[in-house]
């Protein structure tokens, strides 16, 4: 691009806000061309200007003479220099701007919302009830082994917290003192709390089987509701999970071998949280992988049919069995592997 000489005179700038578009020239407006100003008018600008489009307005400034720019979606050099600092052009209330900008930040959030939130909410409420329940049914065990000596039966903790709330039993002929009742009542609370939290996860997994098959028919018909919900729990969302590519379906719930293996310190995993389906489960260890990856492929289809809203895809179940046979086939002749192996990726 040839020099401008000090004579040559600088540049229009094109200069566009919410109300309008502007050629600036020496820091003075020389023409304007504003928009509509009605709500629905600067609404529809709006919305073309974050999309990286360019309101008829802003078009109709570009047909000028040369200008410049510091708007990138005007594909124009940027200025030479820094125009002097103008008062604003006068137009619409500052309100009503902000006003349209809370509208489109609503229509923005609405369109984006994913309904399966509501799954991902649900297991992860499971496995904090599992921990919730570890913790307590330990702590049951642990005290009510405090009555007397262990009896032969192995004690569970649901089978303890059972007990316990029928009732506080005989000291027998251990000789050991019978419990004080205040610690007996609080026990009993304890007791009370678990089988309400073992009572509330099992709400919640019947819910989830009965949610998803509506939600995400292919993906519950492939991988069972529970697992289904596991994935897009772990994925963030049915609708990241349909963009997700099957090879990182495939090891979704594994990250944490996936980071050592990155830093050398074990072989890439195989399968994350698809070695729960039965088929991948049963395969032999050379022929797991193969397996997970093929059920990893039809995992992204069903995906991407359920978050378009496709209705149940009755063959796509037969094709990853299918996928799933010629696997155990294929790996059924060949040599065994020693513990430890590492089986085909």
């Amino acid at each position: 691009m040839p020099e401008r000489s000090a004579s040559d005179p600088a540049p229009d700038e094109i200069v566009t806000r919410w109300h309008g578009a502007f050629r600036v020239r020496g820091g003075r407006i020389v023409e304007r061309f504003d928009f509509p100003a009605e709500a629905d008018a600067l609404r529809d600008r709006l919305t073309q200007r974050l999309d990286g489009g360019l309101a008829p307005e802003e078009e109709a400034a570009l047909r000028g003479a040369a200008a410049v720019s510091r708007d990138r979606r005007l594909r124009l050099p940027p200025p030479p220099r820094r125009s002097p600092r103008t008062s604003p052009p006068p137009g619409p209330s500052v309100d009503l701007h902000r006003e349209l900008l809370l509208a489109e930040a609503e229509r923005r959030l609405q369109a984006s919302w994913d309904p399966s939130v509501h799954v991902d909410e649900a297991v992860r409420t499971i496995g904090e009830l599992d921990h919730v329940l570890n913790l307590l049914g330990e702590r049951l065990v642990s005290w009510a082994g405090r009555d007397g000596p262990p009896s032969d039966e192995a004690a569970t903790a649901a089978s303890t917290a059972h007990r316990l709330l029928e009732g506080p039993g005989e000291p027998g002929d251990s000789g050991l003192p019978a419990p004080d009742p205040a610690l007996t009542e609080a026990r009993a609370r304890i007791a009370t709390l678990y089988e309400s939290s073992a009572e509330a996860r099992r709400q919640l997994e019947t819910s989830i089987e009965a949610a998803m098959p509506r939600r995400a028919p292919n993906l519950s018909a492939l991988l069972g509701p529970l697992l289904a919900a596991r994935m897009i729990a772990q994925a963030g969302g049915l609708d990241r999970l349909a963009r997700l590519p099957a090879s990182t379906v495939q090891v979704l719930g594994a990250e944490k071998a996936f980071f050592e293996h990155l830093r050398g310190r074990a072989p890439p995993p195989r399968h994350g949280f698809l070695f729960l389906h039965p088929e991948v489960q049963s395969a032999p260890r050379r022929v797991r992988g193969r397996v997970a990856r093929a059920l990893a492929g039809k995992v992204a289809i069903a995906a991407r049919m359920d978050r378009e809203g496709s209705g149940l895809r009755a063959d796509l179940v037969e094709k990853f069995r299918d996928r799933a046979r010629a696997a155990r086939a294929q790996g059924a002749g060949g040599p065994g592997r020693g513990r430890g192996a590492r089986g085909p990726t």
